[in-house]
């Protein structure tokens, strides 16, 4: 069943869908999006246009797809700092819903400050003839995006799923200076397995901001996220994807005496590996993907019709990737997405466009009565910074309108309304009438 409503200041979309059949299928896949070209990288100011000079390790998109018959969920990570624009999403879940019948895509970038520099276009004064090379990757990526949703699909296979959480001290608030600090504490593995037991992939869920390599290094790297993958990979012989939390205000928290990203990412991956051994996975009784999307509108807290904030946002960046940013914001207009997802009725995962703070996790968790939720950041498309309102108010990095461009409130508004769609899908409320 479908309906539309349309609000004022957001389009909301419900879509429940009851399997057609008992059936739970899940297919995963994995394609390589390493740039081949020295392009610019995505994630620090200072480095302006400079070109990447190699890689460190490779990039990869990995995901599921779920398959209740009659939806496919299609939840994918990404070794990028972002997940693509909003028009290309639209344009992702067209194709992979015309070819292979998705209904609903959860997509999120690692936010990997060493990634490329997606935003590019090849049109004028948006990196074409200059950053040919760029738009070129920026093209080819949408097209292994694709792909990646339709292996995925090609390779399902009846499943079981389970997860399992543990409370974790591997981040830090690197924001806020009042005590005591928050953090989102919760590492979450949701897992996939065949009908004999064995694991189709694993989903691994943590907020921090994967910024540990030096800025300077201008090799591309998938950065600690892609290192835990690989030692858990490694060690369970099966698939590992990654799906960041909220971690706009979250960083890392080396123990004493772990070096590096490979160091921090074992760390992690045995934490990972702790949680997975108390999952026990299990054949849904009641197969069934519901959910919600919303696109909001709401006023930039500083006017990017002035010529003076351009040309200080072209000198911050560069102005090809300046130009192309401008694209998110006309008519001082922010159009961020909210994405909820329940899964078999128990499983809520929520996916927001940009960098939200840990608390707008943390009491959407608190506050939602479904047996898991899950939040995924940098989903769908990148608004930027959205800090809670306590936050906005001290101020800072990450809180301050020249990084953060949303309405006062926002996120608090978003996290709301993942509420009512959750709740709504769980019955507590009636669906909204067309």
């Amino acid at each position: 069943m479908l309906r539309r409503t349309f609000f004022s200041g957001f389009i909301f979309i419900l879509v429940c869908l009851p399997a057609q059949a008992e059936q739970f299928k899940v297919g995963f896949a994995k394609v390589d999006i390493t740039p081949e070209a020295n392009i610019p990288m995505w994630g620090y100011g200072a480095r302006h246009d400079a070109l990447s000079k190699g890689v460190r390790d490779p990039l990869h998109a990995k995901g599921v797809v779920i398959d209740v018959g009659a939806g496919k969920l299609a939840i994918v990570g990404l070794d990028l700092g972002r997940s693509p624009d909003p028009e290309i999403m639209d344009r992702l879940l067209a194709k992979t819903r015309k070819e292979a019948g998705i209904t609903a895509i959860l997509m999120s970038g690692s936010h990997t400050h060493h990634g490329p520099v997606i935003e590019l276009r090849n049109e004028d004064g948006k990196g074409k003839e200059r950053f040919q090379d760029a738009a070129a990757y920026a093209d080819d990526l949408e097209e292994k995006l694709g792909q990646v949703i339709l292996d995925a699909a090609a390779n399902v296979q009846d499943a079981k799923i389970g997860w399992a959480s543990a409370e974790t001290h591997l981040n830090r608030n690197r924001h806020t200076k009042i005590q005591p600090k928050p953090t989102e504490k919760e590492l979450a593995v949701v897992r996939f397995d065949d009908l004999d037991g064995k694991p189709i992939a694993l989903l691994v869920n943590f907020a921090a901001h994967p910024t540990m390599l030096d800025g300077a290094d201008l090799r591309f790297s998938s950065e600690y996220p892609g290192q835990m993958m690989n030692y858990v990979e490694k060690t369970l012989g099966t698939n590992c994807f990654f799906m960041q939390g909220a971690a706009g205000d979250l960083s890392p928290n080396r123990p004493e005496g772990v070096e590096g990203i490979e160091g921090f990412g074992k760390v992690l991956g045995d934490e990972v590996l702790a949680v997975n051994k108390k999952i026990e996975t299990s054949i849904p009784e009641n197969p069934q993907i519901q959910w919600a999307s919303h696109e909001f509108v709401y006023q930039t807290r500083i006017d990017f019709r002035n010529p003076i904030v351009k040309t200080l946002f072209a000198n911050a960046f560069f102005p090809e990737l300046a130009e192309c940013v401008y694209d998110l914001v006309q008519n001082n207009e922010l159009k961020p997405r909210l994405t909820t997802v329940l899964l078999n009725g128990r499983l809520a995962m929520v996916g927001g466009s940009g960098e939200f703070f840990c608390q707008h996790s943390n009491r959407l968790k608190e506050r939602s009565r479904a047996e898991k939720t899950l939040f995924f950041g940098y989903c769908n498309g990148h608004h930027m910074y959205f800090p809670t309102v306590e936050a906005a108010a001290e101020g800072g990095y990450g809180a301050d309108s020249t990084v953060s461009w949303v309405s006062l409130g926002a996120g608090e508004e978003m996290m709301n309304q993942a509420l009512i769609d959750i709740y709504t899908m769980l019955g507590k409320f009636a669906s909204p009438e067309m």
